[in-house]
């Protein structure tokens, strides 16, 4: 599968530094493999608030949980190109 058929999303929260921090490695990973992704900010989803909001930021790969707190940015590569 290339990298651009994967789903990629940030889960994310306003005021969040670690948040800004995984924004810019997305911005890196994105260079790096094309991969298309979306930053969405869990506190306006109630669910997604409940289920990740004392690890954000988080990122989603194919809708599973990939990691959090930060971008593992040569595994996320590793898993996209796989």
């Amino acid at each position: 599968m290339a990298a651009e058929d994967h789903e990629v999303t940030l889960l994310t929260r306003v005021g969040c530094h670690l948040c800004e921090d995984a924004h810019e490695a997305m911005v890196r990973v994105h260079q790096k493999t094309g991969v298309r992704w979306r930053a969405v900010d869990a506190d306006g989803d109630d669910e997604l608030r409940i289920e990740y909001g004392d690890r954000l930021p988080v990122v989603l790969l194919d809708g599973a949980e990939h990691g959090f707190w930060r971008v593992e940015e040569a595994r996320l590569i590793r898993d996209l190109e796989s």
